[in-house]
This record gives structure tokens, sequence and C-alpha cells, in this order.
């Protein structure tokens, strides 16, 4: 009777064991967060704000995309687990990875995002404040940046248009372009500056000024770190 109970334990370790190693490969789910992706880069690239990065370890290679930062051959790096992506395509740098997982960063000896350690999940999906000056969007749906965090809560769900400068573009993650706009408003330490609009079309250019138009979603979390405390979705851009 013991030794029947203790074989079936066994096999059922063995059944978690492999769930949990294959369903990280599966599109959408994640690498579990006691693992890090280590290993020597063997190529890298730069494209749409993020670093593409090949890790090699024990003849396996890795493909893993991380905030910008820079990279060089050689190099033995360990990311943040992050959400794994299958067949994925990339619009910028125009190929396909059969399998890539997307990192908020390097992790540092004590298990932090490196250069991150203090900065919560909404913060360090904002850009860098610039210093501009964009005057506020006309209509009874027009707000400024630090408006639309100020009253997220009220606005949750309505039609929204902000007018902004177009200070950082990501395009065809998730299936999404992801634009950060800024009007010169907001607190930059509190991360209440920058705004993002998603769309599964529309493309600005960094740079342009324009007026944004979508429904308002609060407290956005994607797993993997991406939380965004204010989210302008399906939004449509005007010059």
């Amino acid at each position: 009777m013991k030794r029947i109970l203790v074989l079936s334990i066994s096999i059922m370790f063995v059944f978690i064991v492999q769930t949990t190693a294959f369903g990280a490969s599966s599109q959408g789910n994640t690498v579990p967060a006691s693992a890090g992706i280590s290993g020597k880069v063997v190529d890298t690239m730069d494209s749409g704000g993020y670093t593409y990065v090949q890790l090699e370890q024990g003849g396996k290679k890795t493909w893993v995309a991380a905030p910008k930062m820079k990279v060089k051959k050689g190099q033995v790096l360990t990311f943040r687990p992050g959400m794994v992506m299958e067949n994925f395509e990339s619009k910028t740098l125009k190929r396909k990875f059969d399998r890539i997982i997307f990192s908020d960063g390097l992790v540092d000896q004590q298990g932090k995002a490196a250069g991150d350690a203090g900065a919560t999940g909404s913060k360090a999906q904002t850009a860098p404040a610039e210093k501009v000056s964009v005057a506020k969007a006309t209509g009874s749906n027009a707000y400024t940046v630090a408006e639309l965090y100020k009253n997220k809560k009220s606005l949750n769900g309505k039609s929204v248009t902000v007018r902004a400068k177009v200070v950082k573009v990501t395009a065809g993650i998730m299936q999404m372009n992801w634009v950060h706009l800024q009007d010169g408003t907001g607190d930059a330490n509190k991360g209440t500056h920058d705004i993002v609009a998603t769309s599964p079309t529309e493309l600005p250019a960094s740079g342009d000024v324009v007026t944004v138009s979508g429904t308002l979603a609060p407290d956005k979390d994607f797993g993997s770190g991406y939380k965004y405390a204010v989210l302008i979705e399906k939004a449509t851009f005007k010059k």
C-alpha cells in the first residue's frame, strides 16, 4: 500500500514539473517568476524602442526583447521573466520570431530589475518627461494628460480626447501599437506626465503633435510588470 502511494505521488510530481515546463512556451503565458533568462549574447538589434537579444546557454538559443539598452555580443546576461509570444512578427524589424520572451529588463545580483529597483509597475511603463507645452483640445470630452489621471475613475469606459506630443512609439506588441503622449502637464515623479494610447491599426510618428480620441481604461494589468494606471484604448489620431 505504501509503495503504491509513493509511486502515485512520484507520478503526480513528474506531471506537475512537465506541465510547468511546457506551459511556459504557450502564447501569452509567462516564464515562471523564479526563473531568470540567462545566457551569452550571440545576436542583438534595436527596433521600435526595444532591444532584441538572442541568448545561448547549453546549446539552446532564446530570443528576449526588453526596453532599449546597450548590449554587446559576448556578454553574459540574465533577464527578468516575462510574457512568452509564439510566432511573433515584428513589423519594425520585418521578421518573425518562432518564440520570444518580452522582459522588463535585466536582473541584478539581488534579483531586482537593474536600474529600476524603486519603480512601480505603472511608473516603469512611462517615457521620460520631455520639455513640451501643448494647448488643451477643445470639446466637452477634452482633457489634459494630468486631468485624465486625476479623473480616471469617473472616466472609466468613457470617450476622451487629449491633444499631446507623441514622444515614443512601439509597434506590433500584442497586436497593438503603443503610443506615449505628453502635453506638459502632470508630475514626472509620479508618472502622471505620460499617457499611453493603443491602436491595432493607427501609428503616428514620434514628434507629431496629435489630437487623440479613444476610450479611457484605468488600472490595466497585462502581467509581467506591464501595468498602466491609465490607458486610452481604440485610439484614433489626428494631426
